[in-house]
């Protein structure tokens, strides 16, 4: 990569981390997790910039990579694992953003990255489909899933402590 052009790939950087700090937060759950992951997606991008930079939306980029990167990560430690003693079960008494947040982060992970995309960073249906790479249609119908799923939990509110 040329100064130029590493140049304006650091602009880029520069000029939207901490959006894909919020976005990966909202995807991970995590704000370690989530700059982990914006890094990798960075680093990922950085190694393509030109061919990026020339498809025109070097963010929609970052996004996907991020929510795929995420998918896989998900999938690699969902693996159960056994214990010979269950642990016991406490209360925590959450305020109630962090009702919203638990809600959301058992969602799967596809409906959990439409939701974010849709209501946190506020991309149309459009968008969502583009940065995802997916039919508008499954965009609709993920979104109205999650919503769903969301509202059956929250109204069942003790059962995202257990």
């Amino acid at each position: 990569m040329d100064q130029a052009t590493r140049d304006v790939f650091d602009a880029f950087v520069r000029a939207r981390h901490a959006a894909l700090l919020r976005y990966g937060t909202a995807l991970t759950g995590d704000p370690h997790s989530a700059a982990d992951l914006v890094q990798d997606a960075l680093e990922r991008t950085g190694a393509a910039w030109s061919r990026v930079q020339q498809q025109g939306d070097p963010e929609g980029y970052v996004r996907r990579t991020m929510a795929n990167r995420n998918i896989s990560t998900w999938r690699r430690l969902r693996r159960e694992r056994l214990v010979d003693v269950l642990p016991e079960r406490g209360y925590e008494d959450a305020p109630p953003d962090d009702v919203m947040w638990k809600a959301l982060a058992r969602l799967p992970q596809r409906q959990r990255t439409v939701l974010v995309l849709r209501y946190y960073e506020d991309l149309s249906e459009a968008e969502i489909a583009r940065v995802l790479g997916i039919a508008p249609g499954t965009v609709k119908s993920q979104a109205s899933k999650g919503i769903a799923a969301l509202r059956a939990a929250i109204g069942k509110r003790e059962s995202l402590w257990t």
